[in-house]
């Protein structure tokens, strides 16, 4: 019941969203996708939602890689908890403007079984931490550039080159959630997180 609550949360948030956008643009089939209310399980333009369903779930991502202070970091640090992974890069527009909003999500659900990590798809380590200092990222991030079993592990999940995108990871490392493209706001990603969370 709570779940419910939380997905028709997260639906009427971004139907709010999207209605702002969509005003007077009667022709725009994004528009008609909206109005017809056929709940297709995800909406599009500027940025795409796709909750997935727990029985229809791919099996769990299998990760390992190096943060930008050189830590090494691996999926299993994450079993049993809720995991957003934000594909960045340091000069995307869209993952500059969008980092405030993970940040604010991240403090928001400090405390919780929630965890987040980046994954840096283009810079080196000291561009990572010029990013982190300069928008105040407080979480670390997996140095993908070098890395192609990062990317591998993601690849059939995600198109990484879809730059920013972010996952929510359910407590098993299945993905559950999809943002492609900037997040529009921080309580977007906040809501299909505790949705995540209702699962464990």
């Amino acid at each position: 019941m709570i779940r419910r609550r939380g997905r028709a949360a997260a639906s009427v948030l971004i139907a709010v969203v999207l209605a702002a956008g969509l005003a007077g643009c009667a022709d725009d089939p994004l528009a008609a996708q909206y109005r017809s209310g056929d709940n297709k399980g995800y909406i599009s333009g500027d940025f795409r939602v796709v909750e997935i369903p727990a029985a229809d779930r791919a099996e769990p991502v299998d990760f390992h890689g190096t943060t930008e202070t050189g830590a090494a970091v691996s999926s299993a640090d994450y079993s049993g908890k809720v995991l957003v992974v934000n594909f960045w890069y340091a000069g995307c527009g869209p993952c500059r403007a969008e980092a405030k909003d993970l940040e604010k999500a991240y403090s928001e659900l400090q405390g919780q079984k929630v965890a987040f990590l980046g994954i840096n798809t283009a810079d080196a380590p000291q561009s990572a931490t010029a990013f982190a200092d300069k928008y105040g990222v407080g979480y670390p991030s997996v140095m993908a550039a070098d890395d192609g079993a990062v990317k591998l592990a993601f690849a059939e999940r995600t198109p990484i080159n879809a730059t920013p995108t972010t996952l929510v990871l359910d407590g098993e490392g299945r993905v559950a959630a999809r943002i492609i493209g900037q997040l529009p706001d921080a309580s977007v990603l906040t809501a299909l997180v505790r949705d995540t969370l209702g699962e464990l």
